[in-house]
C-alpha cells in the first residue's frame, strides 16, 4: 500500500508492519539457556532479551526461575568475571568497574566479592604499565602542564582512583 505525500513522495507502510516471531515458553528457554551458556550475563541483560522476544511477564519469571534453579543465571559468578574480564583485557580500574556492574543492578555485596577478584599486587602493577604506556604516547606533548592532564584524564576516565592518578602525575618531572 502507498501513500501520496504531493511532490511525487510516496510512502509505503507495509514495510513499517514487521512480523516478529514469537516463542512457546519451552523455545524460549532454551534460547536463553543457550544465551545464558554462551557467556556470563546479569538479570538485567535476560530480561532484556526476553523483553525483545515479547514475552510476557509471567513466562519471564518462569524462565528466570528456571535458569537460576540450573545454574545457568548466577550474578555473583557474572559479576566476578566482568570484574576479572575488564581489569585484565581494558585495564579499567576499580571505579570503573564499579559503575559499570551498578549500572548492571548488580547488588553492593556481589560487587564487593567481584572486586576481591583483583589481586592488588596485579592492580597497582596494571597501574604502572598503563602510566608507562600512556606517557609514551605523550612524548611528543612538549607543555608539562598539558601532558599531566592528558595522562590525568586517560587514567581517570579508565576508572582508576584518583589518589593513585594525581600522585602519579605529581611525580612527572617539572
Amino acid at each position: 500500500m502507498k501513500t501520496y505525500f504531493g511532490r511525487g513522495f510516496f510512502v509505503s507502510f507495509t514495510s513499517s508492519l514487521k512480523t516478529h516471531k514469537t516463542y512457546t515458553v519451552d523455545e524460549a528457554t532454551k534460547r536463553m539457556e543457550r544465551y545464558c551458556a554462551y557467556q556470563e550475563r546479569c538479570h538485567k541483560e535476560v530480561h532484556q532479551k526476553l523483553y525483545e522476544m515479547r514475552m510476557i511477564s509471567k513466562a519471564v519469571d518462569q524462565i528466570i526461575d528456571h535458569l537460576l534453579r540450573n545454574n545457568f543465571l548466577n550474578e555473583t559468578r557474572f559479576a566476578q568475571a566482568f570484574a576479572r574480564g575488564k581489569f585484565r583485557t581494558k585495564k579499567w580500574g576499580r571505579n570503573r568497574i564499579v559503575n559499570e556492574l551498578k549500572r548492571r543492578e548488580i547488588s553492593k555485596y556481589n560487587i564487593q566479592i567481584a572486586l576481591k577478584e583483583i589481586p592488588d599486587a596485579e592492580y597497582y602493577t596494571a597501574f604502572e604499565t598503563l602510566v608507562e604506556k600512556r606517557l609514551l604516547q605523550l612524548v611528543s606533548e612538549k607543555n608539562i602542564l598539558k601532558r599531566r592532564k592528558k595522562l590525568a584524564d586517560y587514567l581517570l576516565y579508565r576508572g582508576w582512583e584518583p589518589e593513585l592518578v594525581y600522585e602519579k602525575v605529581n611525580e612527572i618531572s617539572k
